[in-house]
């Protein structure tokens, strides 16, 4: 049987060297921005809310949070 993640895809894209995904995540209703460059497997996973989520997907370094304490540990799903 295989393993439901209560973290959802959304919406995802590649372009410029970087692929963006969104996520929305069941536990608590939120949603992230997940930011990954392959050539250097640099991986930058920030939370973002709800009503700005599709802005940030679509703009991901305009929503950087400014406090390192905002950026959430990189999950693969």
């Amino acid at each position: 049987m295989k393993k439901r993640t209560p973290r959802r895809e959304l919406a995802h894209r590649a372009t410029g060297g970087i692929e963006v995904t969104l996520y929305w995540d069941a536990r608590d209703d939120s949603t992230l921005i997940e930011v990954w460059q392959p050539a250097t497997a640099e991986i930058l996973t920030f939370g973002v809310a709800r009503d700005r989520a599709l802005e940030a997907f679509y703009h991901p370094f305009a929503h950087v949070p400014t406090g390192s304490d905002e950026l959430l540990p990189a999950l693969r799903a």
